[in-house]
């Protein structure tokens, strides 16, 4: 056990445990907005802990940092920042003209590709 943490007795460990609440959530994605990105998971795993009156989610997976730019926030779709390098790449274009073509193509990849090389 950690030095200074008070140890439990059994009683109160049950009552504890009595007292805690989880539940595993089907989430489809989870955004997390920071002032300067978003963080987007994709099926992640996610637990909710519920104690006291107080909830705590974990969120486990790996994120996708979303790019956004003030006029893609409130009119656009939100285009996964992998996405936009890929067709950047593919279609030989810079990654604002390639997140254009995502944008117009409904965030459709392959759409976008043939948008900038047809």
């Amino acid at each position: 056990m950690a030095r200074g943490m008070p140890r439990m007795d059994p009683r109160t460990m049950r009552k504890f445990q009595k007292q805690t609440k989880t539940e595993e959530l089907k989430a489809l994605e989870v955004r997390i907005k920071l002032p300067d990105r978003t963080l987007l998971f994709k099926t992640p795993a996610v637990t909710m802990t519920q104690l006291a009156g107080q909830e705590t989610y974990v969120i486990m997976g790996t994120p996708e940092e979303v790019a956004e730019e003030e006029k893609e926030k409130s009119q656009g779709p939100v285009i996964p920042q992998g996405d936009i390098k890929l067709v950047a790449e593919r279609a030989g274009v810079s990654e604002a003209e390639a997140r254009e073509a995502l944008i117009k193509s409904g965030g459709d990849i392959a759409e976008a590709i043939i948008l900038l090389m047809g």
